[in-house]
């Protein structure tokens, strides 16, 4: 795929690129969507280049499904990335001979770009990504536990994770991410895997209640060990509302 953007460069945007950082939740746990290429020890985000015929945020949804096979889920853009030397040395000599491109036009790789940041939160058990290369790997990866990444892709990845901690208090979650029916604990448990910090009971209860988009249903969670708890589900339209609207508090 590289290799045939190279040789049709005149197609893409000179000097611009995207990176999308995908999180998925499951379990408790909070993953990010990588790749590994086999030239390289290191692992990154799914990127590309963009398309001249293609709007950016299109061209967001292009990179990201010939990089994983990922589709139908919304990108938000975050942030731009342009140090000066950021993709200095990226693709040396030995990276172009590996991929058997010239490296006269291989120059085309090694000016400065400037990256776009999108990211999504998703539940990963319905978004599968394919190996559209078969040397490529692609695995979800505990974000606590993600390996040494190429260029300023950790930088990329930390200003996704702060962006969507920041927007949990503009906007609700949860919905597509719980099951339809869910404890009070298990939500609360969704909020402070992503802030990364314990939230108080009672007080979350309190916040999440005001908002107004939960139903409490004549329901209990079964097979606990504990004392039963209360299930709820999504009020969608008065979910759909506050998403629109936005929030102002603070977690």
């Amino acid at each position: 795929m590289l290799k045939f953007i190279i040789e049709n460069n005149e197609n893409y945007q000179p000097g611009l690129s995207i990176d999308c950082v995908i999180f998925g939740f499951h379990d408790n746990q909070l993953k990010v969507l990588l790749i590994k290429v086999p030239h390289s020890e290191k692992w990154s985000l799914p990127g590309g280049f963009i398309p001249i015929d293609q709007d950016i945020d299109t061209a967001a949804v292009t990179v990201l499904n010939e990089r994983t096979g990922v589709e139908g889920i919304f990108l938000r853009q975050f942030a731009a990335f342009g140090k000066i030397k950021r993709n200095d040395d990226h693709f040396g000599k030995e990276v172009l001979k590996y991929l058997n491109i010239d490296p006269e036009k291989g120059k085309w790789l090694t000016r400065r770009f400037v990256t776009i940041g999108y990211y999504a939160l998703v539940d990963f058990l319905k978004i599968v990504p394919n190996r559209i290369n078969s040397n490529e790997i692609i695995e979800w990866i505990d974000h606590k536990e993600v390996p040494e990444l190429i260029l300023d892709h950790k930088e990329i990845l930390n200003k996704a994770l702060d962006t969507l901690r920041i927007e949990l208090n503009l906007m609700p979650i949860g919905y597509n991410l719980l099951p339809e029916k869910f404890s009070m604990p298990e939500l609360q448990k969704l909020y402070e895997t992503i802030l990364d910090k314990k939230l108080d009971r009672r007080n979350f209860m309190r916040k999440i209640t005001n908002i107004g988009i939960l139903t409490k249903l004549d329901e209990k969670k079964n097979n606990v060990a504990h004392k039963a708890p209360n299930l709820y589900s999504f009020d969608k339209e008065k979910y759909d509302e506050v998403l629109k609207n936005g929030l102002n508090q603070g977690w």
